[in-house]
Protein backbone atom coordinates (compact mmCIF):
# COMPACT_ATOMS: atom_id res chain seq x y z
CA UNK A 1 0.00 0.00 0.00
CA UNK A 2 2.84 2.32 0.78
CA UNK A 3 4.14 1.53 -2.74
CA UNK A 4 0.91 2.84 -4.42
CA UNK A 5 0.75 5.49 -1.97
CA UNK A 6 4.54 7.06 -2.51
CA UNK A 7 3.69 6.49 -7.11
CA UNK A 8 0.34 8.57 -6.33
CA UNK A 9 2.15 11.26 -3.91
CA UNK A 10 4.84 11.97 -6.79
CA UNK A 11 2.64 12.34 -9.15
CA UNK A 12 0.30 14.65 -7.33
CA UNK A 13 2.23 17.02 -5.32
CA UNK A 14 5.24 14.96 -3.81
CA UNK A 15 7.64 15.97 -6.60
CA UNK A 16 7.21 19.60 -6.05
CA UNK A 17 7.57 19.52 -2.77
CA UNK A 18 10.69 17.34 -2.65
CA UNK A 19 11.96 20.14 -5.56
CA UNK A 20 11.56 22.75 -2.59
CA UNK A 21 13.82 21.15 -0.14
CA UNK A 22 16.67 20.65 -3.25
CA UNK A 23 16.05 24.30 -3.57
CA UNK A 24 16.59 24.85 -0.36
CA UNK A 25 19.54 22.94 -0.19
CA UNK A 26 21.46 23.94 -3.29
CA UNK A 27 20.46 27.65 -1.79
CA UNK A 28 22.33 26.91 1.57
CA UNK A 29 25.28 24.70 0.16
CA UNK A 30 26.03 28.17 -1.63
CA UNK A 31 28.13 29.34 1.55
CA UNK A 32 30.45 26.97 3.93
CA UNK A 33 28.30 27.88 7.12
CA UNK A 34 25.00 26.74 5.34
CA UNK A 35 26.42 23.21 4.56
CA UNK A 36 24.73 21.68 7.29
CA UNK A 37 21.40 23.24 6.60
CA UNK A 38 21.63 21.89 2.90
CA UNK A 39 22.63 18.67 3.91
CA UNK A 40 19.60 18.12 5.86
CA UNK A 41 17.65 19.62 3.04
CA UNK A 42 18.85 16.98 0.72
CA UNK A 43 17.97 14.38 3.36
CA UNK A 44 14.45 16.07 3.67
CA UNK A 45 14.09 16.04 0.27
CA UNK A 46 14.18 12.15 0.14
CA UNK A 47 10.76 11.97 2.44
CA UNK A 48 8.94 14.86 0.72
CA UNK A 49 9.49 12.09 -2.35
CA UNK A 50 8.17 9.55 -0.66
CA UNK A 51 7.18 10.17 2.86
CA UNK A 52 4.46 6.78 3.10
CA UNK A 53 5.38 4.66 5.39
CA UNK A 54 7.56 6.73 7.36
CA UNK A 55 8.02 8.30 10.49
CA UNK A 56 9.59 11.48 11.76
CA UNK A 57 10.55 11.69 15.17
CA UNK A 58 11.16 15.15 17.29
CA UNK A 59 14.08 15.25 19.20
CA UNK A 60 17.29 17.70 19.36
CA UNK A 61 18.76 19.59 21.97
CA UNK A 62 19.62 23.25 22.43
CA UNK A 63 21.56 23.66 19.35
CA UNK A 64 19.42 22.39 17.46
CA UNK A 65 16.63 25.00 19.08
CA UNK A 66 18.94 27.41 18.07
CA UNK A 67 19.39 25.97 14.26
CA UNK A 68 15.65 25.98 13.87
CA UNK A 69 14.90 29.33 14.88
CA UNK A 70 17.70 30.27 11.82
CA UNK A 71 15.91 27.88 9.36
CA UNK A 72 12.00 29.17 10.66
CA UNK A 73 13.29 32.47 9.65
CA UNK A 74 14.86 32.25 6.64
CA UNK A 75 13.41 28.92 4.86
CA UNK A 76 10.66 27.45 7.07
CA UNK A 77 7.94 29.63 7.26
CA UNK A 78 7.56 29.45 3.46
CA UNK A 79 7.75 25.94 3.25
CA UNK A 80 5.58 25.31 5.74
CA UNK A 81 3.00 27.27 4.15
CA UNK A 82 3.59 25.58 0.92
CA UNK A 83 2.94 22.54 1.97
CA UNK A 84 -0.38 23.44 4.38
CA UNK A 85 -1.48 25.06 0.94
CA UNK A 86 -1.46 21.43 -0.64
CA UNK A 87 -2.23 19.68 2.36
CA UNK A 88 -5.80 21.53 2.70
CA UNK A 89 -6.68 21.18 -1.06
CA UNK A 90 -5.92 17.33 -0.51
CA UNK A 91 -8.27 17.15 2.08
CA UNK A 92 -11.24 19.01 0.21
CA UNK A 93 -12.19 15.58 -0.93
CA UNK A 94 -12.43 12.12 1.27
CA UNK A 95 -10.06 10.52 -1.52
CA UNK A 96 -7.24 13.06 -0.43
CA UNK A 97 -7.20 13.09 2.70
CA UNK A 98 -4.20 10.75 3.17
CA UNK A 99 -2.28 12.87 1.17
CA UNK A 100 -3.24 16.26 2.94
CA UNK A 101 -1.49 14.18 6.26
CA UNK A 102 1.53 13.53 4.71
CA UNK A 103 1.34 17.33 3.15
CA UNK A 104 0.50 18.06 7.21
CA UNK A 105 3.69 16.34 8.25
CA UNK A 106 6.36 17.47 5.85
CA UNK A 107 4.68 21.40 7.24
CA UNK A 108 5.99 20.35 10.80
CA UNK A 109 9.03 19.49 9.49
CA UNK A 110 9.75 22.56 7.28
CA UNK A 111 9.12 24.43 10.70
CA UNK A 112 11.69 22.18 12.65
CA UNK A 113 14.00 19.94 10.66
CA UNK A 114 17.28 20.06 12.42
CA UNK A 115 17.17 16.90 15.17
CA UNK A 116 14.50 14.93 13.84
CA UNK A 117 15.07 11.26 12.71
CA UNK A 118 12.96 10.01 10.22
CA UNK A 119 12.10 5.98 10.27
Amino acid sequence: MSLLGNILWFIFGGFLSGLSWIFSGIIWCISIIGIPYGIQCFKFASLSFAPFGKDVTYGGGGVSFIVNVIWTIFFGIPMAIENLIFGLTWCITIVGIPFGLQFFKLAKLSLAPFGTTVK
